[in-house]
């Protein structure tokens, strides 16, 4: 949803408030409409893009029938952006099928102020689109990593340099015939265009299309955003470890207006240390209240959030390192709360969450390397995982395991409930082995030290007996869960 790209927008520009970003959108109808939301989202580039573009690897299918020409989305961008006002706040670019200088000239008329190519230059280096991109078996070495396929490439950066240098020239040349100086004076100029054959049935509709639409200035070089006082007082409170590595313990109360906190700090930290952040527990945060969107969004190594409380969509998206714990205020007896929202883990490559409660749909989404433990998730979890472990202390919804390559799920699942929840393209499942039951109790234990839940209390007492209600969902794996299997008692035992 838009509301969902102005947040990841927001997200990228808190971790790094000088970052420019660009969304790219399909040519299609009502493109306008939707490049307009994308720029109240604070976008700082959009990229409208062609149905002549397209990866070698794409079917035939999707080149002839996906999406629109280019120049019917580019225009329906600008007059749109210009028609609301917001022309002025966002670069408009095109790709997609872009080959000659007049195309450039063109698209510029149309509204675009950047280009983008991606056949051409490829065929410049030689390729000879034989559609394997997608295989590995590249037969010019281009598109593949087989040692003995890129020894035949014969390409170089000079046969790109040579055909922009021709592009360019082309480009003068349909300038000086238009009688201007610059390619900058003829953005949204579509007027100067007229339909080839006046004749044709649809020349009126392109002439409908041929209008100046001019409301470009000066853009700024990116849109920062406002972060919320918190993540402020976070980077300012840290000082000390983020210049000189110092131990800092940090607490306060937290608000659900209080978004993607801590990726401000992490962006400090990266910026100073690198991807390697600080050691293990450098910064450690205590949180009272409810967090808001994408908490600890991007994380580094070396910073730990302790939320007692709830929170929003997206904890942990894109985290690289470090710790977040969320534990809700609640009774032994009580029912297991809900703790956080949907897609929590999106994208992850290391760290550590755990969350003493259910969690909402797309849990671990595309996680590559981060570890967590949650107590119940909604639908499509571990979907497209291609890393990092999870276990689940409680159901799973449906469609589990969708796309899942790589990573390991361990999953307790006492009512015999995740045979019919498992997508029909989840790995293979098997019962513990003893390497499995150590990294479980192991789990657990880590689980109730940072959130003292009593579901995982309760556990960690009576493990080996529950041992056989736990399932292993792993890239390789026994076969799929079958009736006998489902009655077969674990051989693994707990030290």
């Amino acid at each position: 949803s838009i509301e969902d790209l102005a947040q990841l927008i927001y997200d990228l520009k808190a971790f790094k408030p000088t970052a420019r970003v660009s969304v790219k959108l399909v040519s299609e109808p009502g493109v306008g409409t939707i490049a307009v939301g994308v720029a109240k989202a604070d976008a700082d580039v959009i990229t409208i893009s062609g149905s002549e573009g397209g990866t070698g690897a794409s079917p035939l299918v999707s080149i002839k029938h996906a999406g629109s020409p280019w120049e019917l989305g580019i225009a329906e961008a600008h007059q749109v952006l210009v028609a609301n006002g917001q022309r002025s706040r966002v670069v408009l670019e095109t790709d997609g099928g872009l080959r000659t200088g007049r195309d450039v000239v063109v698209a510029t008329l149309l509204g675009a102020e950047r280009f983008g190519f991606g056949t051409l230059p490829l065929l410049a280096m030689g390729c000879k689109m034989v559609r394997h991109c997608h295989l590995n078996t590249c037969p010019v070495g281009i598109a593949t990593q087989r040692e003995d396929l890129r020894a035949k490439f014969s390409g170089s950066a000079d046969q790109v340099m040579m055909l922009f240098r021709h592009v360019a020239e082309e480009v003068r040349t349909h300038l000086a015939a238009l009688g201007v100086r610059s390619i900058e004076e003829i953005v949204g100029q579509a007027d100067l265009l007229r339909p080839a054959d006046p004749g044709h049935p649809l020349a009126a509709d392109l002439l409908a299309m041929l209008v100046a639409s001019q409301g470009r200035k000066e853009h700024l070089g990116y849109k920062p955003v406002s972060l919320s006082s918190l993540s402020t007082r976070l980077v300012i409170d840290a000082e000390k470890a983020i210049n000189g590595g110092e131990p800092v313990r940090l607490a306060y109360p937290i608000r659900n207006i209080d978004r993607a906190v801590g990726a401000r700090l992490s962006g400090a930290i990266t910026a100073e240390h690198g991807h390697n952040g600080l050691p293990e527990g450098t910064i450690d945060v205590k949180l009272a209240g409810t967090a808001g969107q994408s908490l600890g969004a991007w994380l580094s190594p070396g910073v730990t959030l302790r939320v007692k409380g709830v929170a929003n969509d997206y904890v942990g998206k894109g985290m690289g390192g470090g710790v977040v714990s969320v534990s809700p205020t609640r009774r032994e007896a009580a029912p297991t709360p809900h703790v956080a929202g949907n897609a929590i883990l999106y994208g992850a490559t290391g760290g550590r969450v755990f969350l003493a409660g259910t969690v909402g749909q797309r849990f671990a989404v595309r996680n590559s390397g981060a570890t967590a433990v949650i107590e119940g998730c909604s639908d499509h979890g571990c979907e497209y995982m291609t890393g990092g472990t999870v276990l689940i202390l409680g159901e799973v919804g449906r469609n589990f395991g969708a796309g899942m390559t790589g990573g390991i799920a361990y999953v307790w699942d006492p009512e015999v409930k995740l045979k019919g929840r498992l997508a029909e393209t989840a790995p293979n499942a098997r019962r513990p082995s003893e390497t499995d039951a150590v990294e479980i109790r192991s789990l657990i234990s880590e689980h109730l030290e940072y959130t003292a839940s009593p579901t995982a209390r309760s556990l960690v007492n009576r493990l080996p007996a529950e041992l056989d209600s736990f399932w292993v969902i792993a890239a390789s794996g026994s076969p799929r869960i079958s009736p006998a299997e489902e009655a077969r008692p674990s051989s693994a035992k707990l030290v």
